[in-house]
């Protein structure tokens, strides 16, 4: 009860639960309170799929031997043209048959909180646009990716920062 409350803002928070909990006693029984030392053997684990498995094999033996793909980035690298496909899993294979392996870890970490930035936080990652390097171009990406940055930036009082950066202000 007391995790769930502690991870209820988590999408499927009831069912990742009772993951943890069933996780917790695979890794105290069957590998001494460790991970699983290869993607494979993460995958095993119950609620444990491959973006998960390829984003912990990164972060925790700083080993990358594939990409991580979630439903975000599917539908991201989709839109950009970067990949033709109709799963996740057939976009990670795209997505490894032509992208640089050295930067494979790089589109783990990057893309994920990004893919989950424009999907659940949008007013935050449209201030970032605004205060980024280039936020005309930022915003460009933006609407190609699916935000309408004006109507987003109207409901976060950002109108007057976006005419700004178009040049359109009055």
């Amino acid at each position: 009860e007391k995790l769930n409350e502690l991870i209820r803002r988590v999408g499927f928070h009831n069912n990742k639960t009772k993951y943890i909990k069933k996780v917790v006693e695979i890794l105290k029984d069957d590998y001494n309170g460790d991970i699983p030392p290869t993607v494979q053997g993460m995958m095993e684990l119950p609620g444990v799929g491959p973006k998960m498995a390829y984003i912990v094999e990164n972060v925790a033996w700083d080993r990358v031997t594939g990409i991580g793909v979630d439903t975000h980035m599917h539908r991201l690298f989709n839109v950009l043209g970067w990949v033709d496909s109709k799963t996740p899993e057939q976009t990670r294979l795209q997505l490894e048959s032509w992208f640089p392996r050295e930067r494979w870890g790089t589109v783990n970490l990057l893309w994920v909180g990004f893919g989950q930035e424009i999907q659940q936080f949008k007013p935050k990652l449209l201030r970032k646009a605004l205060d980024s390097s280039k936020p005309a171009d930022a915003l460009k990406l933006l609407k190609k990716l699916g935000m309408d940055y004006k109507k987003e930036g109207a409901k976060a009082d950002m109108t007057e920062d976006i005419e700004k950066v178009l040049g359109t202000s009055k």
